[in-house]
């Protein structure tokens, strides 16, 4: 499944500097549709280059994480149990700056 994965607030920082992805993720084993709660697992192994405890807590986003799913944030349809569809845009921003 191809999506588009957007990183900013300081997030882009953990992948490399890079604030815009495009990738093809493969549905887990046995699951015949593609969650948030898959593809967070899949950011964490395969796209966090350091510190991966500033992204998730446990299998969601940290605290002060926003998540937009095609602009729609994501505690409108469902969080984790969001189910993504070829070609979804899914943003995340770090609301917490330093000062």
């Amino acid at each position: 499944m191809q999506l588009t994965l957007e990183f900013g607030g300081g997030l882009e920082l953990l992948c490399d500097s890079v604030k815009v992805h495009s990738v093809d993720v493969d549905l887990p084993a046995e699951e015949k549709k593609l969650t948030m709660k898959h593809l967070l697992a899949w950011v964490r192994n395969n796209l966090i280059k350091e510190r991966p405890e500033m992204f998730m807590k446990g299998d969601t986003v940290r605290p002060g994480v926003l998540v937009l799913v095609n602009d729609c944030d994501w505690e409108l349809s469902g969080q984790l149990d969001t189910t993504l569809e070829n070609k979804d845009v899914v943003v995340f921003i770090s609301t917490l700056h330093g000062g």
